[in-house]
């Protein structure tokens, strides 16, 4: 019974684990990176050879535990406001002991900036920039309007870069790409401080909602979106790449979709579909990658 009631407790913390660290997340961030690595910096020359390669391995294996740990200090901070916005979705404090998250975040930053090192200094120096900033946004940056929400954009967009130090071919390509995952993380983590307003005002945050209101964040939305499509077609011509062109043409469809569905949405339920929409025109962009 004892030897049970073990297992029954480790798999139910794993569980814990797995739920606060977004292993999906996690999964399709490995696999942009791979896929940045093999279809981007050397267009198929030698994808198997990237397939195998164990120093690309261990960059991306770094930049995944640093996210997790990202995710971990972030839900031990905001118990309280998440027990407001998604009190089905609480897990520190419940599923798993605050101390052993804090323990997790502190040990999984230090493997994934002493992995960094190893590869060079400058990854080392990456992932210790990113481990800082993801506990300084957890911290304090997230409840500053757009701050927070440039910090976690720009971590996405140096996802894909960081790629590029050790992969340094089509430079430009991979720019691009890392501006896409940039334009699209800053818009979703806008529509989730929308949808987190309750919460976030209740602990005295100053989001951009909550400072501006939803209607003239709508507002700031859309010029974002409109500056974006124009700085990727830019992008996309200077490269000088008609597949790269097609996509964001056929691009276009999805997000007039998401922009007409963002002028009438008013309900939490509403604005939760247009993050989780955002993150299928990331993984669209992705899956795009393999066309080159």
């Amino acid at each position: 019974m004892r030897v049970a009631r073990l297992a029954y407790r480790g798999k139910y913390m794993l569980t814990g684990f797995a739920r606060v660290t977004r292993m999906h997340n996690l999964l399709i961030l490995g696999l942009t990176q791979y896929f940045t690595a093999i279809f981007l910096a050397d267009i198929h020359s030698n994808w198997r050879g990237y397939a195998k390669d164990y120093e690309l391995f261990l960059l991306i294996f770094s930049t995944n535990i640093i996210a997790a740990a990202g995710y971990l200090i972030n839900d031990y901070y905001d118990i309280k406001i998440d027990y407001i916005n998604k009190p089905d979705k609480v897990v520190v404090g419940r599923q798993l002991k605050r101390r052993y998250v804090m323990i997790a975040h502190t040990v999984l930053n230090l493997i994934g900036v002493a992995i960094g090192f190893y590869l060079s200094i400058w990854v080392g120096l990456i992932n210790f920039g990113a481990a800082f900033l993801l506990w300084l946004y957890s911290n304090q940056l997230k409840r500053w309007p757009l701050v927070g929400n440039l910090v976690i954009a720009s971590l996405s967009g140096m996802a894909v870069w960081v790629v590029s130090i050790y992969f340094p071919e089509n430079p430009l390509l991979v720019y691009t790409y890392a501006v896409f995952a940039f334009a699209i993380s800053l818009v979703r983590e806008i529509i989730k401080d929308i949808e987190d307003m309750k919460g976030d005002e209740s602990f005295g945050c100053k989001t951009l909602p909550i400072l501006l209101g939803v209607y003239y964040t709508k507002i700031f939305l859309y010029f974002l979106s409109a500056l974006f499509i124009f700085l990727l077609f830019f992008m996309s011509g200077m490269l000088g790449n008609q597949t790269l062109i097609i996509y964001f043409l056929i691009l276009i469809l999805p997000i007039t979709y998401f922009l007409i569905r963002l002028v009438y949405a008013d309900t939490k339920k509403e604005f939760a579909f247009l993050s989780g929409f955002c993150k299928l025109l990331m993984f669209s962009g992705v899956m795009s990658m393999m066309f080159f």
